[in-house]
């Protein structure tokens, strides 16, 4: 590409996106607060996802009630099992006693087990659904959106993210409800056994609400940080194992290993700032706890000494105090997951909420039947606004042809390329297929009409035959192979192991460049689309690699209006007409012939690569077959 994606402009969304880098994560925290607050993102959790599951999540409130009721029913037992099984022996109480502590138990058990299930099988269901609308969001992004997030910051959204979200179903919806339900019923049974007793160490409860949302909020900013350090590590492993062949090739393993190093410990030091800030919970809940339990042991004592208060009783008050403290607990910490997961939500919401600049116009209608005239009409295009890479561009491809670009590198040639299927859109004039403005078609029936071949060839990691059929999932073993004959590709489709359904490997590493590019032509083949864009499709071959896509190619382009890019010369002097462009201005345009006899640009470049003579004569014979 002449233009890098990291030149893009930046087309505004409707809603911002994450643009954290290591030196701004402090700023990005402290945003995170302003944009989404706990109740507000809360409630749209709530009401987005957990209520899809209203059915499932009623009967799992059920079960915490009857594990809170269970739980509450098995330490009142403590009261007869001190003032009856110890103290008299009977032998109703010595069945009776233990007999309820284990039904009570079992069904505390099971209870639970139920309860958890069913959450936890909301929780994914959240999850995925929340999956399945960025990655439908990112899927229909602009290509600025997407070039400037990276594609590692994307996966952590559904990675690292994703998990933190879960917990906040899983562990928050649910614990919350039933830490509240059982509190409630162990209170309930504190008060029957001793009001006064009750109030008094209830009302520590209470005091303990500030320094856990206070803590919350500290680690909400913390994790925002977290999850964007996060991302970028694993852009720079990314990086590293992309670029193995050069980090080998250039030595540069310690180079890399202090990269990764610095982010690791940038992630450390936020994941241990996490816990530390977690943990400051612990001593606040612990102390208030320890005055009250105190406070409950001598009140207690005083009331069994003056007769007021059984042995049984008691025991059975202070174990439910004891109990009801772990619920407590439990809340401070959900309260701290609740708050990671919101900035996981904070940030996948961004992504959901995201709308594309490039849409259909409100008034667009299909591309009606077409045959391919391709006309740039005065176009002006800059990825920033300040700096437009093209100026006032007039092109004409009529249908049929085939127009090159040629020129120096960084011109603006692929840049005019991607302007035909929106990729980008032009800030001034029009681009016209047939008459029809392209902004004023819908974008499926216009890229419905292109097909395209660049350098950096694009395949899935899945088999050849899914790969050729990519852009028409319908097409039978018959019409796959007559693509990939076509394509120069179906003799050593046959030589691999499993033929058609060989799996090509991420990127498509386990096949050549030569293979790549071929398997990408019977892709273009198969659409069948009357204009075919060519983006350096030949560039990065060898010469006999080169010679079976350039045959390839020629089946492709025929009967086709073909926009194609070559630095090589060679590929493109038999074009129909050839524009020289640089620095985003059209300098001259005309046929090889005519471009070498005024002597410019054009003659320039000729002479360079065919030596002083620059005339087709000078170029090997085998590259004219395009």
């Amino acid at each position: 590409m002449d233009v890098t994606a990291r030149g893009v402009r930046d087309k505004k969304p409707a809603i911002p996106y994450d643009r954290t880098t290591v030196g701004s994560l402090s700023q990005h925290a402290s945003e995170s607060d302003a944009q989404g607050s706990t109740r507000r993102l809360t409630a749209r959790v709530w009401r987005e996802y957990i209520l899809d599951y209203v059915g499932m999540l009623v009967v799992a409130v059920f079960f915490m009630v009857f594990v809170a009721g269970a739980t509450a029913g098995q330490i009142y037992l403590v009261q007869p099992a001190f003032d009856e099984l110890f103290a008299t022996g009977e032998s109703f109480w010595i069945w009776a006693v233990p007999v309820g502590f284990a039904v009570a138990g079992l069904l505390t058990g099971l209870g639970n087990m139920t309860q958890t299930m069913l959450m936890q099988r909301l929780g994914l269901r959240v999850v995925q659904k929340m999956q399945k609308q960025m990655f439908r969001t990112i899927l229909r992004a602009d290509l600025s959106y997407l070039q400037d997030e990276g594609t590692s910051r994307q996966l952590s959204r559904f990675t690292t993210d994703m998990y933190l979200l879960r917990d906040v179903v899983v562990k928050v919806f649910t614990g919350v409800g039933r830490d509240i339900l059982k509190i409630v019923f162990l209170a309930g049974l504190m008060v029957y056994q001793n009001w006064q007793m009750a109030m008094a160490a209830l009302i520590f409860f209470p005091l303990c609400v500030y320094p856990i949302v206070r803590i919350g909020k500290l680690l909400r900013k913390i994790t925002s940080n977290s999850l964007a350090q996060q991302g970028l590590m694993t852009s720079v492993v990314d990086d590293a194992l992309k670029g193995a062949r050069h980090v080998k090739a250039y030595n540069m393993y310690a180079y890399e290993e202090g990269r990764a190093g610095n982010a690791f410990e940038s992630v450390f030091r936020l994941a241990f700032k996490s816990a530390r800030t977690r943990s400051f919970s612990y001593p606040v809940l612990d102390g208030l706890v320890g005055i009250c339990m105190a406070l409950v042991l001598f009140w207690g004592a005083m009331q069994i000494k003056s007769g007021e208060l059984t042995v049984g009783a008691f025991m059975s008050f202070f174990a439910a105090a004891i109990a009801a403290y772990q619920p407590a607990r439990g809340l401070a910490n959900m309260n701290a997951t609740l708050q990671e997961g919101l900035a996981a939500a904070r940030r996948c919401f961004t992504i959901i909420d995201y709308r594309p600049a490039i849409v259909d116009a409100p008034d667009a209608k299909p591309l009606e039947a077409v045959a391919g005239d391709v006309a740039f009409e005065n176009v002006t295009f800059g990825y920033d606004p300040a700096a437009a890479v093209g100026h006032g561009v007039n092109i004409r491809a009529k249908a049929g042809e085939t127009v090159a670009f040629v020129g120096p590198s960084g011109g603006g040639k692929s840049t005019l390329l991607n302007l035909v299927p929106r990729f980008y859109d032009v800030d001034a004039g029009q681009i016209a297929i047939d008459g029809q403005p392209v902004r004023q078609v819908s974008l499926d029936s216009l890229r419905q009409q292109i097909g395209i071949v660049s350098q950096e060839t694009a395949l899935f990691n899945d088999t050849i035959r899914a790969n050729i059929a990519y852009g028409r999932p319908d097409a039978d073993q018959a019409e796959i192979e007559a693509a990939a004959k076509a394509a120069a590709a179906h003799d050593f489709i046959l030589d691999l192991p499993d033929g058609y359904d060989t799996q090509v490997g991420e990127h498509g590493q386990r096949l050549s460049g030569g293979q790549r590019q071929r398997v990408a032509i019977a892709r273009a083949m198969i659409k069948n689309a009357p204009i075919l864009l060519l983006d350096e499709a030949t560039s990065a071959l060898d010469t006999e690699s080169e010679r079976m896509v350039q045959q390839a190619l020629a089946r492709l382009m025929k009967n086709r209006t073909t926009l194609v890019i070559a630095h090589r010369l060679s590929t493109v002097v038999h074009s129909d007409r050839i524009y020289v462009i640089s620095q985003g201005r059209v300098l001259d345009s005309g046929t090889h012939a005519e471009l070498l006899a005024r002597g410019g640009l054009y003659a320039q470049l000729c002479k360079a690569q065919f030596g002083d003579n620059g005339d087709a004569a000078a170029i090997p014979a085998t590259a004219h077959s395009a």
